[in-house]
């Protein structure tokens, strides 16, 4: 199997944020259980490894799951984030015998045990300093975002949220436009824009929506502008659409 260093390859970091997109539509969880858990995984926990590897290093007594880290590891502390996300948001959570079922059937390089699961809980959560907030999440935003809309405008209702949705989780495809979810703030905004550009006929896009935007957010246009432009380049290759809208 292979094991690799705090810094997650590329690769191993593509697959496992596949094998967390599988899992969390093989058990069905709403979008803020999937949206929360993927914040407390790919945001903090990938970036907690790299900031504390020396640390870990040193005072985690060489705990199996993280020294070596192998991307089973990685898999399973995939679907303890969707554990805690659950406790947090689901009146009844997930239970563990249903999140070592599917890790039975997915994980294909280890066995974890019930008891596994119980240490990696505990494991992610050092990891993160015992901190799990989830309030300042992009999902949340989003959809307070998404309403205000809607209730000033029936353009607002054009706007298809599943796009929304599948605008975000492409931003996770590679590091570099997941930092865009370092601030989730405008993140909200650029995502709602781009799917408004995406989902809205042309010939409807008479709303002002930027300047909308700015007077909701106190962002300014032109920084939204350019991470909506990010964004569109990363989904088509182009930015051809937002040129458009744009003038």
């Amino acid at each position: 199997m292979e094991s690799f260093g705090h810094h997650i390859p590329p690769h191993v970091r593509r697959h496992v944020l596949e094998f967390f997109f599988l899992s969390s539509s093989q058990l069905r969880v709403p979008p803020i259980v999937k949206y929360t858990a993927l914040s407390l995984f790919a945001d903090r926990f990938f970036r907690s490894l790299r900031r504390k590897s020396r640390l870990l290093a040193e005072n985690d007594t060489g705990n199996w799951l993280l020294q070596p880290l192998r991307l089973s590891n990685l898999q399973l502390f995939a679907l303890i984030s969707i554990w805690i996300s659950s406790k947090i948001h689901d009146t009844r959570p997930l239970s563990v015998k249903s999140l070592k079922s599917l890790g039975d059937e997915i994980i294909k390089d280890q066995h974890f045990t019930t008891r596994d699961f119980a240490e990696a809980e505990l494991v992610f959560m050092k990891v993160l300093g015992f901190e799990i907030g989830a309030l300042n999440i992009a999902f949340i935003f989003l959809e307070d975002l998404l309403l205000q809309f809607r209730e000033l405008s029936k353009v607002g209702d054009l706007v298809n949220f599943d796009a929304c949705m599948n605008v975000m989780d492409l931003l996770y495809e590679t590091e570099e436009t997941s930092m865009i979810y370092s601030s989730p703030h405008s993140l909200a905004a650029s995502v709602l824009v781009a799917s408004y550009v995406l989902t809205v006929p042309k010939q409807q896009w008479e709303f002002p929506l930027l300047p909308w935007v700015k007077y909701v957010t106190s962002y300014k246009e032109e920084e939204i502008g350019e991470l909506v432009k990010v964004i569109l380049q990363h989904v088509f290759q182009t930015t051809t659409e937002w040129e458009g809208f744009a003038r």
